[in-house]
């Protein structure tokens, strides 16, 4: 499928691909972005790496963005798979020494700690929703457009992974307790 010459520059209008326009456009949604970052990866430097990846990524996909008002959940979306990768490198990845002396010291609450332990448990699209609701407050309205579900299984998912969480934290303190 060809596109003409309107339709490309319709498209290429839409979308920020002068390097300054497409910097001013990510700033503008840099505190969230850096939110989102930090409640998936749990510490400073790692969600600002990942959000430099997601520029990155996002500057040389730019031109397959069609929508200039889905800029945000465009960005968002890539923030999210960039996040999960990180994820999935830490769990095959063992740290040496010198790494755990250079990690800022963050004294977290025990409650604190134990919420993102739990957290990791819950199925994976569940947790999506549980973070950007409660650690980013989206609305469902905003979560089922940037995960591309209908507002109703957003809904349902967050009622899934609360009920999940729920049994994880109860479980967990039943442990705890033997």
């Amino acid at each position: 499928m060809t596109m003409s010459g309107a339709e490309m520059k319709r498209v290429t209008a839409a979308v920020p691909l002068e390097e300054t326009d497409f910097v001013k456009a990510v700033m503008e949604h840099s505190d969230q972005l850096y939110s989102i970052a930090y409640s998936y990866l749990g510490n400073r430097n790692d969600a600002l790496e990942a959000l430099q990846e997601t520029t990155c990524r996002a500057w040389m996909k730019r031109r397959t963005l069609k929508d200039s008002g889905a800029f945000k959940s465009w960005l968002i979306r890539i923030l999210i798979y960039v996040c999960i990768d990180e994820q999935r490198r830490r769990k095959k990845a063992v740290p040496t020494a010198a790494e755990h002396m250079q990690e800022a010291v963050i004294h977290n609450s025990t409650e604190s700690m134990e919420m993102q332990w739990a957290l990791s448990q819950v199925k994976l699209k569940y947790r999506h929703v549980l973070l950007l609701k409660y650690y980013n407050d989206m609305t469902l309205a905003e979560i089922a457009v940037l995960l591309d579900k209908p507002e109703g299984t957003v809904k349902t998912w967050q009622h899934k992974g609360l009920k999940q969480l729920r049994t994880i934290m109860k479980n967990r303190g039943e442990w705890d307790e033997q």
